[in-house]
């Protein structure tokens, strides 16, 4: 009697083909970019707008109480980050990594977007790195700067999630990997592909991958010593169950090895209504993932990462009626990794008087959060100045170097 082909029997013989953990090109939000620098890049666009007043609190302005007495939170000493400004408490597992100095904060910060406050528009804007939107918007600020970069092919650069992800769409290749693909398969199914892959090791490896992250309950759980197989295989299992977990994993993952880039998304940032509640679980999957990178990574690798989240705009200094925020300008990005000067809050605070905001009504930018980009980018890997400010950021001024990276 023929012998039942089991997910087991499949990862088995992928690995006798030489397997050797390459991610799959499945379908997207993150990126990876293999280059022949050593240190590591990971932007996380934060889709929604994070409320950076409220996320990095400016206990320490006379006005912010006043504006948001349903949202102003009294200062916390266990949150303190530098005596003026404190976390959000749904950060609190972060603060370790502000007293390493592996986190720094960005105030008052935007994109060139004004006024009209489109999510649409200025998550545009936020991933094209350009001005405006009246030229059409074609390719990405990540995808050029991988322009710059030698050696860069569609095997080192991959994009992971369900949505085409702006940033790094363009001329360089871009593999595209889901960790949603359900691939619960039959027998048949995996003797088909064991078949197809036979005489393509990378593919085999690949597939081997792509069943192992979309592992679900029930029959399908892989037994300890499957497990055990796998973490030989790929030098660390995959550990995540939740979408953001599996991607912080397999991100990990992959900068251990060849990559040297990666780009992805975290949503749920949007919060017209009871903030307060609403805002504590993209903040916590945030820390979350922040932490599970620094884990996977190990403390060499971390050693060499700067971690960029940055998001489309802020929000209205004054909460709402429903004890909420409206779509606003200025806003807040959090920087983190060993690479990252942290235990700081960067850029030049503008006040939250009236007479200091925005229309009235926002965070005043004092810096184009481009800029800060552009410069984890020069720190990183030593890119131009001149390939920054117009190739990769057309028109963008860098100004001074505030030091960012180690």
């Amino acid at each position: 009697m023929a012998r039942t082909q089991t997910r087991r029997d499949f990862l088995l013989r992928a690995a006798a083909i030489g397997c050797s953990a390459a991610a799959s090109p499945l379908v997207t939000p993150v990126s990876f970019a293999a280059a022949p620098w050593d240190n590591r890049l990971v932007v996380i666009i934060l889709r929604g707008a994070m409320d950076g007043l409220d996320a990095v609190r400016p206990w320490g302005d006379a006005d912010f109480a006043a504006a948001r007495p349903g949202l102003a939170a009294t200062r916390d000493s266990a949150l303190d980050l530098d005596g003026y400004f404190g976390l959000h408490p749904a950060l609190a597992d972060l603060m370790p990594l502000w007293r390493a100095r592996e986190l720094a904060a960005v105030q008052a910060v935007s994109t060139p977007y004004r006024d009209r406050r489109s999510h649409f528009d200025g998550q545009d804007l936020l991933e094209a790195g350009i001005v405006d939107l009246s030229g059409g918007v074609r390719d990405g600020w990540l995808n050029r700067m991988l322009q710059g970069v030698p050696g860069v092919t569609a095997q080192t650069t991959y994009a992971i999630g369900q949505e085409n992800m702006l940033l790094s769409t363009g001329e360089m290749p871009v593999s595209r990997w889901s960790p949603d693909v359900d691939l619960s398969l039959s027998a048949q199914g995996l003797r088909l592909l064991e078949m197809t892959m036979q005489d393509d090791p990378v593919l085999a490896a690949a597939m081997a991958e792509a069943v192992l992250l979309a592992d679900s309950d029930g029959d399908s759980v892989m037994a300890k010593d499957e497990a055990d197989m796998m973490t030989s295989m790929q030098g660390g299992a995959i550990r995540g169950r939740e979408g953001h977990l599996r991607i912080a994993d397999f991100t990990a993952l992959q900068l251990r090895d060849a990559a040297r880039i990666a780009s992805f998304s975290i949503g749920g940032w949007d919060t017209h209504v009871n903030q307060g509640n609403t805002l504590a679980r993209p903040l916590r999957r945030l820390s979350e993932v922040l932490l599970r990178l620094k884990d996977g990574l190990g403390a060499d690798v971390w050693g060499k990462t700067t971690v960029v989240a940055m998001t489309e705009f802020g929000r209205t200094v004054r909460e709402n009626g429903t004890r909420g925020t409206d779509h606003g300008t200025g806003g807040a990005m959090l920087l983190a990794g060993g690479a990252v000067r942290g235990g700081q809050v960067y850029g030049a605070w503008p006040g939250l008087a009236e007479a200091a905001l925005y229309d009235r009504r926002d965070l005043m930018p004092t810096s184009d959060v481009r800029a800060w980009a552009a410069w984890a980018m020069r720190g990183a890997f030593g890119l131009e100045r001149d390939h920054l400010e117009t190739t990769v950021f057309p028109g963008l001024e860098m100004g001074a170097d505030p030091g960012l990276i180690r």
